[in-house]
């Protein structure tokens, strides 16, 4: 008979292999935007930092611009990634689920490490880069720096997509599958030009995983919006047309957009924050 301290060992080790088995199974759109979403974010974001730091990222948007999906292509090969890429909200409990604690250490202890990465991790990601960012800068090493700064960019962007916030991640529990994609992918790549962005100006975020959360909570309250939006332009239609998206557009823009200004208001305000946290250094212009 097993000890409890071995039972519990077992059971853990089995809960990891959930939780790895999830992260295989997830429908393969789930995840942050598409291409040409991400580069919205971080071209935009460029523009609400301030003088002092925007040479150095406009010597460097070419570089940003192309890595920013780095973790998006990481997991074609190593699928475990996707962990770091989504936080299922309704696993704990209701809105504004208060349950989850927004330390890590609180929140393993509560739940276990198993529990947490089956469903997401996306939060405690943002304030791992945003401190890695910080130490690459106070440290000089600007090589680092760039790519830490594009690999944020792409987890702040993924925090503010609502698909990213619920375990409904594509759709497909509702009778919706494909949403992510028609909502987060087709209708920028469609509909971009038309798009009024406004991102404000960057400002130092005090606790960056804290504020990581606010951004997933206020992604996760559009949700029920865009599955009724989806529906409805979907109706009397035999398939995804372009009156379709046309309709979806007209129903669905102003939040796609606001999400989009969102992200590149934190985007920007998060390489501020690592930039003062790290004592203001002087920025290479290259």
């Amino acid at each position: 008979m097993l000890r409890p301290a071995d039972r519990r060992a077992s059971w853990e080790l089995t809960a990891l292999a959930a939780a790895v088995l999830l992260s295989l199974l997830l429908p393969a759109g789930a995840s942050a935007w598409g291409e040409k979403g991400n580069k919205l974010i971080v071209s935009s974001a460029l523009g609400t930092l301030p003088q002092e730091m925007r040479p150095f990222f406009e010597a460097n948007r070419d570089f940003l611009l192309q890595h920013v999906t780095g973790p998006k292509e990481t997991v074609a090969k190593n699928p475990a990634e996707r962990k770091n890429q989504f936080l299922f909200l309704e696993r704990y409990g209701r809105f504004p689920f208060d349950s989850l604690p927004r330390s890590y250490k609180a929140a393993v202890a509560k739940f276990s490490r198993a529990k947490l990465e089956a469903n997401g991790l996306l939060p405690w990601q943002i304030g791992v880069y945003s401190e890695k960012l910080t130490n690459a800068m106070r440290a000089g090493k600007w090589d680092e720096a760039r790519e830490n700064a594009a690999l944020l960019a792409y987890y702040v962007g993924a925090a503010h997509d609502p698909f990213n916030t619920t375990d409904n991640q594509d759709g497909q529990l509702s009778g919706q599958a494909g949403l992510s994609l028609r909502f987060g992918t087709n209708l920028i790549e469609r509909y971009a030009s038309f798009f009024p962005l406004r991102p404000n100006d960057a400002i130092f975020v005090n606790e960056p995983t804290e504020q990581a959360f606010e951004a997933c909570l206020s992604a996760h309250s559009w949700l029920e919006t865009i599955l009724l939006a989806d529906r409805n332009s979907r109706r009397g239609l035999p398939s995804y047309t372009d009156e379709y998206y046309d309709r979806f557009f007209n129903q669905a823009a102003a939040i796609l957009i606001r999400q989009i200004s969102d992200s590149a208001t934190d985007v920007g305000s998060y390489w501020y924050t690592a930039w003062v946290n790290a004592g203001k250094p002087a920025l290479p212009q290259h």
